[in-house]
């Protein structure tokens, strides 16, 4: 699927700024996987996402996708040109539809991107599948078809784009805290919609999240990132025996085996 080799970018580098936001990270996210991922402010969960995407380019490492067609090198391929086989979903609702063109108008353009790039004409053929996929989403969008995005809420915005974003079947599909800015009620709405969709549609999923439970409740692995590595990568088995508790208590032996070990370093 995608693997990624060795990984590392530094910010900044020969400054006094410099960062190393991501050290020697190895990954292979499998077809089907839906992987967790975790880690506090400033671990590196989404410059790893803007690798992935194409929105960075690592200063070391390489990153190989795979598909029916054979593997290729995207390290230095341009995110536009990604964008036909990874989708993203970010915090912020109003990021993932154009607010000023109707739903319609965004039904096609997601339309577009799903048939890898062939002219779709509007038609009533077309209008009836969209309604049918909106009705997915048990908001009543199949009867709004012309009105603009924009009037939309942003809880119905996210689904909408949850929506845009299956219908293009990515290769893999990255979710950077796509409840983070919803209100409970709107965000367990769209946690349920992802599981459906993921399950449905046997999807590639990667869900940055801040909710513990929901990184135990969700997917078949689990990914902790701490100050640019992957501490952590805990596959289903063992995912189910796992409680918020038990998670928290994991990370702070793992950490206390990382400071041991550079004071080793230090006065070696």
């Amino acid at each position: 699927m995608i693997a990624l080799k060795d990984i590392g970018i530094i910010f900044n580098p020969g400054t006094g700024d410099e960062n190393e936001a991501l050290k020697h990270v190895n990954l292979t996210v499998n077809k089907g996987d839906f992987i967790t991922v975790i880690g506090s402010n400033g671990a590196g969960k989404s410059t790893l996402y803007n690798i992935i995407a194409g929105t960075l380019t690592p200063t070391s490492g390489t990153i190989t996708l795979t598909t029916e067609e054979g593997t290729v090198d995207i390290t230095h391929e341009k995110e536009y040109r990604r964008a036909r086989y990874i989708g993203r979903i970010f915090q912020n609702p109003l990021l993932g539809t154009a607010g000023k063109m109707s739903l319609e108008d965004n039904m096609v353009i997601a339309s577009k991107k799903g048939f890898k790039g062939l002219k779709i004409s509007l038609n009533n053929a077309l209008r009836t599948k969209f309604k049918e996929e909106l009705a997915k989403l048990n908001m009543g969008l199949e009867n709004r078809l012309n009105d603009n995005v924009e009037q939309f809420s942003g809880g119905q915005r996210q689904a909408l784009t949850l929506l845009m974003a299956v219908m293009s079947r990515p290769e893999i599909l990255l979710l950077d805290e796509h409840t983070a800015a919803l209100d409970p009620a709107n965000a367990t709405l769209i946690m349920d919609l992802t599981r459906k969709f993921a399950d449905e549609y046997k999807l590639t999923v990667m869900m940055i999240t801040h909710n513990m439970q929901h990184a135990l409740d969700f997917g078949n692995r689990l990914l902790m990132m701490d100050s640019g590595e992957i501490i952590m990568d805990i596959a289903s088995d063992e995912k189910k025996s796992l409680t918020t508790d038990s998670l928290v208590k994991k990370f702070r032996e793992i950490k206390k085996r990382s400071l041991t070990s550079d004071q080793m370093l230090l006065h070696g």
